[in-house]
């Protein structure tokens, strides 16, 4: 079974994305379920985590009411505000609300903050440490400039299930590797309760010229700090779309992990997804890698 640990669904005649100009102007359309699912499955995909895009607790609601309707998404990673007072009662809301069982997850967008310390903010740990007694995961949506606070906030919740978004946006468009590299290699030093996801590359990329050999050394410091049992595949559809279509952001993983055991490919595809959103995932016959990324 392959599962998506990562796409998206907005409606921008509904509610605005101020991000959506330049080149990212072609993503402002509506985009859903039944553009996703045919896409799923061509590639082979059976399942998937459904992520949070804007700092919503209506769009959290809506994301968990469009899970229970469709029975491909395993899991949502939704948002709530960590700066309140009532982060737990809004996290215990939405758990006890419709289809609240298929929250696992929390996420903020930190890398748009002003404040590369956001993450350390007293409120901010406030609101982590409610994630950790719900049993949720959080995802860190983080670059370079915020990744010594999360070294610092994942050495502070050990009992927290952490998600680092995208390699945490390397500069692979411009081929640079630290302090990137260094600071992942810090962060893997608590790998215990940390995955990362092999998703968002070829939008930090050229959208027109980039290579699967332009991933390579990103994907390669990953997997060697991490262990493959801490890695996980994502589409981060449909943003990639800019630069290249859902399978073949799948083609890529496999391409760059096609030397790992079967059992290490295993983990990528779908058992650190599992582990680290604890996942109800139904019989593995839903979807099967086709030869290309087996």
């Amino acid at each position: 079974m392959i599962i998506d640990a990562h796409h998206h669904f907005w409606d921008p005649e509904r509610t605005e994305y101020g991000w959506m100009t330049g080149p990212a102007a072609p993503l402002k359309r509506r985009y859903a379920p039944e553009h996703l699912l045919p896409e799923m499955a061509r590639a082979g995909v059976g399942g998937s985590v459904l992520v949070q895009t804007r700092s919503s607790l209506e769009e959290t609601r809506e994301f968990l009411a469009l899970a229970g309707a469709c029975k491909s998404i395993l899991g949502v990673v939704g948002w709530v505000d960590l700066t309140s007072p009532d982060v737990g009662r809004q996290i215990a809301d939405l758990m006890s609300g419709p289809h609240g069982h298929l929250l696992v997850g929390i996420r903020h967008q930190v890398h748009d903050e002003a404040d590369a310390d956001w993450l350390l903010r007293d409120d901010v740990q406030r609101g982590l440490a409610a994630v950790q007694a719900a049993g949720l995961s959080y995802d860190l949506l983080v670059r370079s400039r915020e990744l010594p606070a999360a070294i610092a906030v994942v050495e502070r919740f050990p009992g927290l299930r952490f998600v680092i978004d995208h390699l945490a946006k390397p500069e692979i468009g411009e081929g640079v590797l630290e302090p990137w590299a260094s600071l992942i290699g810090q962060l893997s030093k608590q790998r215990a309760h940390v995955w990362c996801k092999l998703s968002g590359m070829v939008t930090e990329a050229d959208f027109a010229t980039w290579r699967t050999a332009d991933f390579q050394p990103y994907v390669r410091t990953v997997v060697e700090a991490f262990g493959a049992d801490r890695c996980m595949y994502g589409s981060d559809w449909p943003v990639c779309t800019l630069a290249a279509s859902y399978g073949t952001t799948l083609e890529i993983v496999g391409e760059l992990i096609a030397g790992l055991s079967r059992e290490e490919k295993e983990h990528v595809w779908s058992g650190s997804a599992s582990a680290a959103y604890r996942l109800d995932v139904p019989g593995k016959d839903r979807g099967n890698p086709p030869a290309s990324v087996s």
